[in-house]
C-alpha cells in the first residue's frame, strides 16, 4: 500500500498496531518462522521416528531368539511363518535382523543429513533476516544498543539455535518415540508391569515443565550478559589506541573481568538448575526398571509371562534409559536455544521506523529545500531543529555553519533520510524525501563525512563501493580529481593495497581523499560535505579544497562546516544557532551584518576571544 503523501511525523506503527513478540512462545515463533521448510521438517521427523523404531527393534529380536530356543516349534516365528524347525527360524530371524540394521543405518544417515542441512539453512536465513532488518532500521534504533550486543545475536545466538536444530530436535523426537513405542509394548505384553513401569512418567513430565519455567529466565539472563560482554569487548578493541594512550590497560582488564565474571555467575545459576534434572530422571527410571525386574520376573516364574517376553521387557528398558538420561542435556540445549530464538526473532520482527517511499527520482537536478523542519531525537524531549527554512537552488554551493551542537549534522541525517522530520518537510526537486524511493534518494546524494569509514579491503574495493560497475578509467579519474591517485600508486600494491580495518593503514588525509574520490565516482546530483576538512592539516586541507573546487561547480553542494575559512567563497552561508537559521547571506554580507557569523569569524581569525 502506498504511503500517505501528506507529511506524517510518525512513520513507525504504533505499539497497538504491532503484535508483541514477547507474548508468543519462542518455539511457536520458530515454527511459524520456518514455515517455508515444513516439508523438510516433516521428512526429518519421519526419518527420526523410523530410525528410533529400528533402534528399539534389537531387544525384540533378542526376545524372539530366546523364544525360538525355549519354545521351539511353538515359537512366535513358527506360528507366523509356519517353519517349525529351530534352524529355519534362526535363519529367518537373521534375515530380519539384517533388514532392521540396514533400515536403522539408512534412516540414521538420512535423518542426520536432513536435520543438519535444515539447521544450517535456518541458521543462515535467521542471520541474514536479522542482519537485513538491522540494515533497514533507522539510526534511532541504535541509540540504546551496542554493536557488540548485536554481534552476539547475529553470531552466538544464531549458532546456539543451529546447535539445537542440529542435535537437540532429534534427541527430543527419539525420547518421544521411544516412550510411545516402549509404552505400547509394555501394555500389550504385560499390562500390569507396564502400569507400574510407567508410574514415574508423571514425575518426569512434572519435573520437565517445572525446570522449563525455572530455567527460561535464567538462560535469558545468560544471553543478555553475553551480549553485554561482547559489546564491551568490541568497544575496547575499537578503542585500543585510547586505552594505551591513557595507560588504562589494567583497569580495562579488570572491568572486562568483572563483566565476564557476571556472565560466569549467570551461567552457574542456570547450570545448577539444569544439572539437577538428570538425577531426577535416573531415580524415576530406577523405580520403573526395578518394577520390571521384580514383577515381571515373578510373573515369568509363575508361568504367566513367557521367557522371551520377559527378556524383551528387560532389554528394552535400556532403549528408554539412555535417551532419558540424555534428556537433561537436550533440555538444557533446548532452553538455551529458545532464549536465543527469542532474541533473534525479536530483532527480525522489530518494526522498521522509516518506511520506504514509492516515488522514483530520475535525473535529479539537485534543488534542496527545508520548509519549517523541526526534529527531536526519540531519546530527547528537547528539539534539535526548531523550524529550519533552507533553500539551495540546483547547481549552487551553500554552507551551513554554527557552533557545536547547533544541529548541523542533523541536517545531513534528515536530508539522507537516516531520520525523519518531526514536523515540516524536506524536498528534492519538489519531491518530499519521505515519498521518494530510498535507493533513488541516496543515489542522488554523495556524502563526504569527517568520520571517514573505509572497509577492510583494497583501495579499489573502497573506491568503487558506491558504484561497483565503474570502469578502471572512471575510478582513476575520480582518484585524480580528489588528488589521491599519486599517493595510491605509491602504496605497496597500488590500487590493490589492503587498507586495513577502518582504513587504519592510511593517514587521516589519505582516508579523506579516498572518501572524496568515492563520492565523486558516484557522480551524484547533490554533494554533501559534513566537516570534510576539519580533522586534517593545512596542506591536506588545501589539497582537498582544490579537489572540491573541481567538482562542486557542476552539482548542488551543501557544505557543513565549523571552520569558516573553508566556506567563505560559497554562494550562500546559513548560520545555524540553537536549531534555527538565524542569518543567511554571503561571507561579506554576514561580516558586514556584524551578527552571529561575524562573531564566529572574529573568534576563528583571532580578532576576539571565544565566550565562555
Amino acid at each position: 500500500m502506498a504511503p500517505d503523501p501528506t507529511p506524517d511525523t510518525t512513520t513507525a506503527a504504533t505499539p497497538a498496531e504491532l503484535p508483541d513478540p514477547d507474548q508468543r512462545p519462542p518455539l511457536r515463533r520458530l515454527w511459524e518462522y520456518s514455515a517455508r521448510h515444513r516439508r523438510q521438517v516433516w521428512l526429518a521427523t519421519f526419518m527420526s521416528v523410523l530410525n528410533t523404531a529400528a533402534d528399539i527393534a534389537p531387544p525384540f529380536l533378542i526376545g524372539i531368539a530366546v523364544d525360538i530356543v525355549v519354545a521351539g516349534q511353538d515359537s512366535l516365528i513358527a506360528n507366523v511363518t509356519g517353519f517349525t524347525g529351530p534352524r529355519d527360524q534362526l535363519l529367518i530371524l537373521a534375515g530380519v535382523t539384517v533388514v532392521v540394521w540396514l533400515i536403522e543405518s539408512a534412516t540414521q544417515y538420512a535423518a542426520d543429513v536432513v536435520w543438519r542441512n535444515l539447521a544450517q539453512t535456518i541458521q543462515h536465513e535467521a542471520r541474514m533476516d536479522a542482519y537485513a532488518n538491522i540494515q533497514n532500521l533507522d539510526l534511532a534504533a541504535f541509540e540504546d544498543r551496542s554493536s557488540g550486543g548485536l554481534l552476539a545475536i547475529l553470531n552466538d545466538d544464531v549458532n546456539q539455535l543451529e546447535r539445537f536444530l542440529d542435535r537437540g530436535a532429534q534427541e527430543i523426537l527419539t525420547v518421544a518415540t521411544s516412550v510411545v513405542l516402549i509404552g505400547v509394548t509394555y501394555f500389550v505384553l504385560a499390562p500390569i508391569v507396564g502400569v507400574v513401569a510407567f508410574l514415574p512418567m508423571p514425575v518426569i513430565l512434572w519435573g520437565a515443565f517445572r525446570f522449563q519455567r525455572r530455567l527460561e529466565p535464567r538462560y535469558r539472563r545468560v544471553r543478555e550478559q553475553v551480549g553485554q560482554l561482547s559489546g564491551s569487548l568490541a568497544n575496547n578493541l575499537g578503542g585500543i589506541a585510547t586505552i594505551k594512550a591513557f595507560g588504562t590497560e589494567a583497569r580495562e582488564v579488570e572491568r572486562i573481568g568483572e563483566e565476564s565474571e557476571t556472565y560466569r555467575q549467570a551461567n552457574r545459576e542456570a547450570i545448577r538448575f539444569s544439572s539437577a534434572f538428570v538425577p531426577l530422571i535416573r531415580i524415576a527410571i530406577l523405580v520403573g526398571f526395578t518394577a520390571i525386574l521384580i514383577i515381571g520376573g515373578l510373573q515369568t516364574l509363575d508361568g504367566q509371562l513367557a521367557a522371551g517376553t520377559y527378556t524383551v521387557m528387560v532389554f528394552i528398558v535400556q532403549r528408554l534409559l539412555w535417551p532419558l538420561t540424555r534428556l537433561g542435556e537436550t533440555f538444557d540445549l533446548y532452553q538455551r536455544a529458545m532464549a536465543s530464538t527469542r532474541r533473534i526473532l525479536d530483532l527480525v520482527d522489530e518494526p522498521i521506523g522509516i518506511t520506504d517511499g514509492t516515488t522514483p527520482l530520475r535525473d535529479p537536478a539537485g534543488e534542496v529545500r527545508f520548509d519549517g523542519v523541526r526534529f527531536a531525537y526519540r531519546s530527547s524531549l528537547a528539539p534539535v531543529l526548531r523550524g529550519v527554512d533552507l533553500h539551495v537552488p540546483a547547481g549552487d554551493t551553500h554552507a551551513v555553519v554554527g557552533s557545536t551542537g547547533a544541529g548541523k549534522s542533523t541536517i545531513v541525517k534528515l536530508l539522507l533520510r537516516l531520520e525523519d522530520v518531526t514536523e515540516g518537510a524536506i524536498t528534492i526537486d519538489g519531491h518530499d524525501v519521505r515519498e521518494l524511493v530510498a535507493a533513488d534518494l541516496r543515489a542522488a546524494i554523495g556524502l563526504v563525512s569527517q568520520d571517514v569509514f573505509l572497509f577492510h579491503g583494497t583501495v579499489r574495493e573502497n573506491l568503487t563501493y558506491g558504484r561497483p560497475d565503474a570502469t578502471e578509467e572512471q575510478m582513476i579519474a575520480a582518484a585524480e580529481i580528489a588528488e589521491a591517485d599519486a599517493f595510491i600508486r605509491a602504496l605497496s600494491d597500488g590500487y590493490d593495497t589492503v587498507v586495513g580495518e577502518r582504513g587504519q593503514k592510511l593517514s587521516g588525509g589519505q582516508r579523506q581523499r579516498l572518501s572524496i574520490a568515492r563520492a565523486i565516482l558516484r557522480d551524484p546530483a547533490i554533494l554533501v560535505l559534513d566537516e570534510a576538512t576539519s580533522a586534517v592539516d593545512n596542506e591536506t586541507e588545501a589539497a582537498i579544497q582544490r579537489s572540491l573546487a573541481r567538482v562542486t561547480h557542476t552539482r548542488t553542494t551543501l557544505v557543513i562546516a565549523h571552520r569558516l575559512s573553508t566556506v567563505r567563497h560559497v554562494d550562500r552561508i546559513h548560520v545555524l544557532d540553537a536549531g534555527q537559521v538565524v542569518e543567511s547571506g554571503t561571507h561579506d554580507e554576514l561580516v558586514e551584518l556584524d551578527g552571529r557569523y561575524a562573531a564566529l569569524w572574529k573568534v576563528q581569525t583571532g580578532e576576539a576571544l571565544p565566550s565562555l
